[in-house]
């Protein structure tokens, strides 16, 4: 580079190798996010009865997805702040090795309540990678390259889930369901000796201390409320006064959480940092089109193999658009930015992904499947049209040597609006469900006329066991989840619709280019 830039704060020799650590990291990365996406994949298996699957019901295909999730965002805050006290580098080993064990031991899951803490435990590996790879990487370049190597980063994302689903389809028609976390494990060993050999080790020097209260609340507060959420949905019927107790009392907790953060001297969530509105903006839109996406993805699997027909792999070769789009988009989104503002660039990738959610709402079981491939390339174009410009704001928002705490702040707030959207919108999917198919069961013993109604899944699952007998419950089964589909679908559209005001009303437009030697803070207030 012969532009003038300010005088660097990176060792030569790391600065040099910086697109081969950029590398590593993404390897880092590769990991978690191809877990999720494999495991979309697999839902409908592991749903299925053993021998094929674990028999597992929609609210424990829920918790499967969640037990990671929650845990992944309640520790991200505290990960951060480890990272930042004793080192990046050891954080990012660390946390892979205990990803990697978690998914040998879900491989060999013998139930849903082990599959169901076991994916904790690799959530507790991965609340650890996730923030340490950003910060590594904002350590490792200079200002004027950070938005390249972010985009870069959130690019792979869409190399991950491109493929999982391909890899999990595979997988899942070669071998038994485990595979799909058992192929984890020869990832991790190759990161390991990767990250030990090129990544150099970093911190704050002047970190925050744990806040074990803190993260306690926070847990306790998602968990209740994400169990109150499904159970409702499980229920069909959100008045119970058990669903109504528990929701409260996540609300309640963490209510608390928010005050307790506010008055500790050491917080794990620092509140001020949502005073700048700009700051508060790029974390709202992540955490709203992660809750709507996250639920499309749910109905979506059983869509394309309940209602299609198609197989694990067929399925995943039909999300390759949505990957192909970020994988292509992601690391250009930047120049569209510098074009058109943040504003425009991230409440028009909303408007696209609130328009392919709507799509949703009008797919038949005959719906020619050159459309979902459409609407699967735009909603990965919405997708790195949202991520990339949000997650330079958000990194660029407080100084370099908190970048663990950034990175941990977007993380949660992208993990709980996902588990969210999963609880919320997963449960408007089952009560739906529940609503349009319990009239059609009464030719059942009453003995199962409660299983059949859990899940499009459970009632083919029962239609199959009762032979031509069953074969009447397989079309109201497909007209049910289809109306249920429609319903989730539009309450995804309004969410995604909310995030696009949101970032139109508060992030900024096309601003000047500020000088090379400005300082970092400079830049959050100019945004202001």
């Amino acid at each position: 580079m012969t532009s003038p830039v300010p005088a660097s704060r990176i060792p030569e020799a790391v600065h040099r190798r910086r697109w081969a650590i950029l590398g590593v990291l993404m390897l880092a990365l590769l990991i978690v996010v191809l877990d999720n996406s494999i495991l979309n994949v697999a839902i409908k298996t592991i749903a299925t009865p053993a021998p094929t699957g674990l028999g597992a019901t929609q609210s424990e295909i829920e918790w499967a997805i969640n037990s990671y999730t929650l845990v992944f965002a309640g520790l991200l805050f505290t990960a951060g702040l480890v990272g930042d006290r004793v080192g990046r580098k050891k954080v990012l080993l660390a946390g892979t090795l205990v990803f990697g064990i978690g998914s040998a031991l879900a491989a060999e899951s013998g139930t849903p309540n082990q599959l169901i803490a076991y994916r904790a435990v690799m959530a507790l590996g991965a609340a650890f990678v996730m923030p340490a790879t950003l910060a590594v990487l904002m350590n490792v370049f200079e200002r004027h390259e950070q938005p390249k190597a972010i985009g870069i980063w959130a690019g792979g994302v869409g190399l991950a889930i491109a493929i999982g689903p391909i890899t999990g389809g595979a997988l899942l028609d070669h071998f038994w369901w485990g595979s799909v976390f058992l192929i984890n494990v020869p990832i991790v060993v190759i990161a390991l000796v990767l990250m030990a050999w090129l990544v150099p080790d970093s911190r704050d020097p002047r970190p925050g201390r744990l806040d074990p209260i803190g993260v306690v609340l926070s847990v306790v507060g998602l968990v209740l409320l994400v169990y109150g959420i499904i159970k409702g949905g499980e229920l069909a019927d959100f008045t119970d006064p058990k669903v109504l107790a528990t929701i409260i009392a996540g609300v309640v907790v963490l209510a608390v959480f928010v005050v307790f953060e506010k008055r500790t001297a050491h917080p794990s969530l620092d509140v001020s940092y949502f005073r700048n509105k700009v700051f508060s903006a790029a974390m709202s839109a992540i955490a709203l089109v992660f809750f709507a996406l996250m639920g499309v993805t749910f109905f979506g699997v059983f869509y394309t193999q309940s209602v299609r027909g198609y197989s694990p792999l067929e399925s995943g070769l039909l999300m390759l658009p949505l990957a192909v789009a970020q994988l292509l988009f992601a690391p250009r989104a930047r120049l569209i930015v510098d074009r058109f503002g943040n504003r425009a660039t991230t409440t028009g990738g909303l408007l696209v992904i609130a328009a392919t959610l709507a799509a949703f709402a009008t797919f038949e079981a005959d719906t020619p499947i050159w459309l979902l491939e459409v609407v699967f390339f735009l909603m990965g174009t919405g997708m790195a049209h949202i991520m990339t410009p949000t997650s330079v704001v958000i990194m660029q928002a407080l100084p370099r040597e908190k970048a663990g705490s950034a990175s941990a702040l977007s993380n949660t707030f992208r993990q709980v609006g996902g588990a969210l959207g999963i609880a919320v919108l997963g449960s408007v999917l089952a009560t739906s469900y529940r609503n349009g198919i319990e009239d059609k069961l009464g030719a059942l013993p009453p003995n199962l006329r409660d299983t059949a109604a859990e899940s499009i899944e459970a009632t083919l699952g029962i239609a199959e066991k009762l032979g031509p007998r069953g074969e009447a419950l397989v079309t109201p089964a497909n007209d049910a989840f289809l109306h249920a589909m429609h319903v989730t679908a539009l309450c995804g559209t309004g969410v995604a619709l909310i995030g696009a005001v949101v970032t139109a009303l508060f992030l900024p437009g096309r601003t000047p280019a500020a000088p090379q030697g400005e300082k970092e803070q400079e830049m959050v207030t100019a945004m202001d």
